[in-house]
């Protein structure tokens, strides 16, 4: 049952997440996903099911900025710029396989908070590089990547202040995941008990042998 449920109740989490305005800019579920995704989930699901959320949310997500604030997310230089988004969440999730589901939790705590910096040093970049909205901060020189990384652009909260709450969220959900994944583990149903019970019983003593048996 466990193997069903966890990984919906991530992505319900993720999805909740992603809602503009719900939580502080670069507070996210997003980061703990898929690093949680790469340690708990089976298989290719590690891969498509958080690749293909984030697409979907994506997509609702451009829709809405486009039509409600009149951002240009559609432009080439605005999609380019997304597409490392991914490769940042690709990347979380590579680290995330890397980590065994029954590693200790201090050791799974600080892979979600690494996972959670190279998110944000990776489209941080991305976003100095291709700078999609023509922000004139962002120059083609170290100290333009610099300023993408720590002040950001004007009109907007400084990136440092990005950069905690990646911090802060890539800890604090990766701390509930991996918690609700060992809650999980070490729950059983009451037909797995009695199974076990019953695996346990010991077999019936043979009878002591008798002097007419030996006859």
């Amino acid at each position: 049952m466990r193997g069903k449920w966890l990984p919906l109740a991530l992505m319900m989490a993720f999805v909740l997440s992603r809602v503009p305005g719900l939580l502080p800019e670069n507070f996210s579920a997003a980061y703990a996903l898929a690093f949680c995704a790469g340690v708990f989930f089976p298989g290719a699901m590690a891969w498509w099911l958080p690749l293909g959320a984030l697409l979907l949310s994506d997509v609702a997500l451009n829709f809405y900025y486009s039509l409600e604030l009149g951002w240009s997310v559609w432009e080439a230089p605005a999609l380019v710029s997304q597409l490392f988004n991914y490769a940042a969440f690709a990347a979380l999730i590579a680290l995330g396989r890397r980590f065994k589901p029954h590693a200790p939790f201090l050791a799974l705590l600080g892979g979600g908070v690494l996972g959670a910096v190279l998110f944000y040093l990776i489209t941080n970049t991305a976003s100095w590089f291709f700078n999609p909205f023509h922000n004139p901060e962002y120059t083609r020189t170290l100290a333009g990547w610099l300023t993408a990384l720590t002040r950001g652009t004007a009109g907007w909260p400084q990136t440092w202040e990005f950069f905690r709450n990646t911090l802060l969220s890539g800890a604090l959900f990766t701390a509930l995941f991996v918690g609700a994944h060992r809650l999980t583990a070490t729950a059983e149903s009451p037909a797995e008990k009695h199974a076990g019970v019953s695996e346990a019983e010991p077999e019936a003593e043979a009878k002591p042998e008798t002097e007419e048996s030996r006859a």
